[in-house]
């Protein structure tokens, strides 16, 4: 059995726990977290304080690192694999780069593996986008996002004053996606090629169109976008979008002679992007924990790892059954 440890007890940590049973080569020797562990309520696991992981040094073959990319990850994935093998989620795109520097360094010198930026973007879409550009050299990738919830979005509504419940979807744009893939070729912004729709509910008394005009107008998350505000009721909003859905898209059309058009395409629709991330996490643990016992050492992202590594199958099974 691997035996994972999580660090952290938010979305993407709950998720590991809700579906780590599917993988009957693993089992969670319990989550680590920076609360009160007596004020954490779980599924099964055991909850304990981070100040007690380093007891567990013999006990976990790799730890899912389930913070946040803008403050924890940076410090606690460097700091976790000098004593564990790790999977982290960053998705800090522009610093994944810096990053994986800082992580190999640390993980050659302890003699550990960390495998970064796991998840579906970056993560399942990075490879798509690859493989696109390496089957079709001559081309243009596309990478689409949604519908699905913007978390970061939707926490920026909820901080506009008036705003009592608040959820930001990013939508593609069909009419563009049709035209990408009926050959047009197109060179488009991401604010082109998405919607941002707005469901809100308002305090009592609040003033909607005030309301309205500070979220599309705010920089770096609205004014840019074709962004559309709905007033919805409490009721409502608790019935209907209380929800993780996500997924998207990779996109790349190119011509293998002139005239010849070929068109590659990954997708996903998802209903909780948690679960999904915790999957796609386990899977690369996985991975992680067959990387190290073959005594290899450093940083790898999912550009590095050969699919194999990913299942519980042997290579006869996967060349018999999946090739």
């Amino acid at each position: 059995m691997i035996r994972i440890g999580v660090i952290g007890c938010g979305n993407l940590g709950r998720g590991v726990e809700r579906v780590i049973s599917l993988n009957e080569d693993m089992e969670l020797v319990g989550i680590f977290t920076r609360r009160n562990p007596a004020e954490v309520s779980t599924l099964y696991s055991h909850v304990y304080s981070m100040d007690r992981l380093m007891d567990f040094k013999d006990k976990i073959d790799v730890c899912i690192l389930c913070g946040g990319s803008a403050r924890d990850l940076p410090e606690q994935t460097p700091l976790i694999t000098e004593h564990f093998n790790t999977v982290d989620s960053f998705d800090n795109h522009a610093k994944i780069p810096e990053h994986f520097q800082r992580v190999d360094e640390v993980a050659k010198a302890s003699g550990k593996v960390s495998v970064i930026s796991v998840g579906w973007d970056p993560g399942l879409f990075s490879i798509n986008r690859l493989m696109g550009e390496a089957i079709l050299p001559q081309g243009r990738t596309h990478t689409f996002w949604g519908k699905g919830v913007s978390q970061g979005h939707s926490d920026a509504i909820r901080r506009v004053d008036g705003v009592k419940l608040g959820v930001q979807y990013t939508i593609p744009k069909e009419e563009v996606i049709d035209r990408i893939l009926a050959g047009e070729d197109v060179d488009l912004s991401t604010a082109d090629k998405h919607i941002r729709l707005c469901y809100v509910v308002a305090e009592e008394g609040a003033d909607e169109e005030s309301i309205r005009e500070a979220i599309v107008t705010m920089p770096n998350y609205f004014a840019d976008y074709e962004t559309r505000v709905e007033f919805i009721t409490e009721e409502d909003f608790k019935k209907d979008h209380t929800g993780m859905p996500h997924g998207g898209r990779v996109i790349r059309l190119g011509e293998t002679s002139p005239g010849t058009k070929q068109a590659y395409e990954f997708r996903l629709s998802l209903d909780s992007n948690p679960d999904f991330t915790a999957s796609v996490s386990l899977a690369y643990a996985r991975a992680c924990y067959r990387l190290a016992k073959e005594g290899r050492t450093g940083a790898f992202t999912v550009l590095d790892i050969a699919p194999k590594y990913l299942s519980p199958k042997s290579d006869l099974d996967l060349q018999r059954d999946l090739l």
